[in-house]
């Protein structure tokens, strides 16, 4: 018997219901969801009027909507394992689109993408193409095929087409791999959300979160997981539009954002250009200049300087002591010399870092280019100018080809098309998937230049004195992501003054343009919902790698089905504190660590999938040292290019980017070698075997 049998005969559970009715319940269900919701916003706005103060509307609407989600997951509680692992394979492709909408609106894409075309321009629609374009392969060359196989997870399609449990292992690593630190990057979106709206800890905020997070797929998998997602696509989807349309009332009189981002473009084309002939903006470029090239001569003779720092410390605390100076005084500068570098070494990436970052704001217009130009540098230009440009050309392409397949490839999506009743229902679904998701993708890019004219026109030029305490709020969030400081003294706020992080653009819109609080609350429930939606989806992924795919498939298959899904939640419950306590560390920006997830789930699994069904020449072996070897390719170019990764591991070595790719991208690299060697290694070795062939042509049958 075919391991596809032995495995998933059972897998088509008949106990719930299905069909027209069905779907008319849940047209009904959701329907009085959305009013429901509507009308929740509506009081939190009387409220407001009323009085409430902000920190209990912040309150109600991160409290609000989880009581919600929680309600679904006890309602959806279950031991069968079909239900478990894909929802009973009954739900119809409308609300299969809705879910994987908000299973892919993640916290990377709800918070970072709009705050990386805020900063990058041009550059960050790379995330916009990459990501629709993926949802095409989905459609063309996965989805129905996955689906028509059934199966559990994307290493069960392995397991089967490739002949045993190699490629199975295989991909129950990759899955991990990549689904970790796209979770790691969903609970920081979480933390930052809870912290924001209560003002707790950065790190309180974190495991807050995780209980919102675990009460839905913990006690009912993906049938919990998929109608709770349904709900916060709704949730997500009113969050996201409602503040942009108001926005674009506030600037052009028009609620459609689309319509007026052309017009607000220009506003901020020449506002750019009047930022740039300003002469204080001039004067704190040559400041942050100064300051790097201050840190340059430190850095010539690293111990000299460095006894000359703890000198200076040390006589002025002196000084005041000697002075009677108040004891804060005093305390201050003892803290400032207990924060000098210890040693040579620390020292020297401490001011190579400080030199650095004070090199990118020494740039025009804080360090972020002009947001229609295209690409850096000049075609028509110098020999640095041409080649700016065909570095920065290349790399916006290569972006775009790794999350386009890596899209197609990470397996918390493509378990989602496990949940339809049919082939047909899967393909209707990706095709209701991409319409959810591009009714956000759409506005996104307006979103951030409507958010850039209200900073140049509004913020730009304002007294210190005057500063919006929304700008103070979010400095105690983290100082990372937003600092302000009187550079050149003059007590007026110039760009160059304002580091801001693009996390939190989307969060702070509402008090950037001046919006009622209740606004923010809306979008810190959305960005939540967001968050959720996809952090359940990747527990869920890897606590059923370790489970199913790793320990009752290869070690106990004959473990019952109440066993199964048991042991599925305790190792859900672990991972996710595991990752919670990642997330607590404050590991980086979150779309750098969701891109990097994506050039992995890339290379482990787009050759191997896309071969395994339109090449029946494709055999365990080539399939295994394919996905290896395009898995290893990608994680060694991160490895000893990434200056995070390189300083976390100690590597000293210089940096090497091959044609100018920079790390995000490294799939660029994994993916053709991890093609390349499934083929020359199934040509090399024997031929798969008759089931995996009769599978192949089962799953290719219209």
């Amino acid at each position: 018997m075919s391991i596809r049998t032995q495995t998933f005969a059972p897998a088509r559970s008949r106990r719930q219901p299905r069909g027209p009715a069905f779907s008319r319940r849940l047209h009904w269900i959701y329907l009085a969801f959305g009013v429901a919701f509507l009308l929740f916003v509506g009081v939190m706005a009387l409220l407001e009027h009323l009085g409430l103060p902000r920190r209990w509307i912040g309150f109600l609407f991160l409290v609000g909507p989880i009581v919600f989600y929680a309600g679904i997951g006890i309602l959806s509680r279950t031991t069968d394992p079909a239900e478990y692992y894909v929802a009973g394979r009954r739900v119809p492709a409308l609300y299969n689109g809705m879910a994987t909408g908000a299973d892919w609106m993640s916290a990377a894409s709800f918070i970072g993408m709009a705050g990386t075309l805020y900063l990058s321009g041009y550059g960050g629609l790379a995330y916009i193409l990459g990501w629709t374009g993926g949802f095409c392969l989905v459609a063309l060359l996965i989805a129905p095929y996955l689906r028509k196989f059934g199966g559990y997870t994307i290493p069960d399609f392995l397991a089967a087409r490739y002949d045993g449990n190699l490629t199975r292992v295989i991909g129950v690593v990759a899955a991990i791999a990549c689904s970790f630190l796209y979770v790691v990057a969903q609970i920081y979106g979480v933390g930052l959300i809870t912290s924001r709206i209560t003002g707790v800890e950065f790190e309180v905020g974190v495991f807050l979160g995780l209980g919102g997070i675990l009460v839905c797929s913990f006690l009912g998998g993906m049938r919990a997981v998929t109608w709770t997602q349904v709900a916060q696509y709704i949730v997500l989807l009113v969050a996201f539009v409602v503040p942009v349309a108001w926005l674009s009332l506030k600037q052009h009189a028009s609620v459609v954002p689309q319509a007026t981002y052309g017009y607000q473009l220009q506003k901020v084309i020449a506002s750019e250009k009047t930022i740039q002939a300003d002469p204080a903006e001039r004067q704190v470029i040559e400041i942050f200049k100064a300051r790097a090239a201050a840190y340059d001569a430190r850095l010539v003779d690293i111990p000299a300087a460095l006894a000359v720092e703890r000198r200076g410390a040390a006589r002025r605390i002196a000084d005041l002591k000697a002075a009677n100076a108040p004891q804060g005084d005093i305390q201050a500068a003892e803290r400032v010399l207990a924060r000098l570098p210890h040693d040579v070494d620390e020292a020297r990436e401490a001011w190579t870092r400080a030199r650095d970052a004070d090199l990118e704001r020494a740039k025009p217009l804080a360090g972020m280019p002009p947001h229609a130009q295209q690409f850096a540098g000049d075609p028509h230009g110098d020999a640095a100018a041409r080649k700016a440009f065909d570095d920065s050309r290349r790399n916006f392409i290569a972006l775009v080809f790794c999350l386009m397949v890596g899209t197609a490839s990470l397996p918390h999506v493509l378990t989602r098309f496990y949940t339809t009743p049919s082939v047909a229902e899967t393909r209707t679904s990706v095709a209701w998937s991409l319409l959810f998701i591009v009714l956000l993708y759409l506005t996104a890019p307006a979103l951030a230049v409507l958010v850039k004219v209200e900073v140049f026109d509004s913020l730009v030029g304002m007294r210190f004195d005057q500063l919006p305490a929304w700008i103070n709020n979010w400095t105690h969030v983290d100082g990372s992501l937003l600092q302000v400081a009187d550079v050149n003294g003059d007590g007026i706020l110039q760009l160059g003054e304002m580091k801001i992080g693009g996390d939190i653009v989307v969060l702070a819109t509402p008090e950037i343009a001046g919006l009622p609080y209740v606004i923010s609350g809306l979008v810190a429930a959305g960005g939540l919902a967001a968050a959720l939606s996809t952090a359940d989806g990747l527990l869920l992924t890897i606590a059923n790698a370790l489970s199913h795919d790793l320990w009752f498939s290869i070690v106990d298959p004959r473990a019952s089905a109440t066993r199964r899904v048991t042991v599925s939640k305790v190792l859900l419950l672990m991972v996710a504190l595991g990752a919670a306590y990642v997330t607590a560390q404050k590991p980086g920006d979150i779309l750098l660590l969701v891109s990097a997830a994506f050039s992995i789930a890339a290379s482990a699994f787009f050759p191997a999938l896309v071969m395994g069904v339109f090449w029946r020449r494709a055999n365990r072996w080539g399939a295994a040292a394919g996905m290896v070897g395009g898995l290893g390719l990608t994680l060694y170019y991160v490895l000893v290019n990434q200056p995070g990764v390189r300083e976390t591991f100690g590597i000293a070595t210089p940096i090497q980017l091959w044609g100018g790719i920079q790390p995000i991208a490294a799939g660029l690299f994994g993916v053709p070698a991890g093609f390349a060697v499934l083929v020359a290694v199934s040509l090399l070795t024997p031929p798969p075997s008759r089931a995996a062939l009769a599978m192949v042509d089962d799953v290719r049958l219209p």
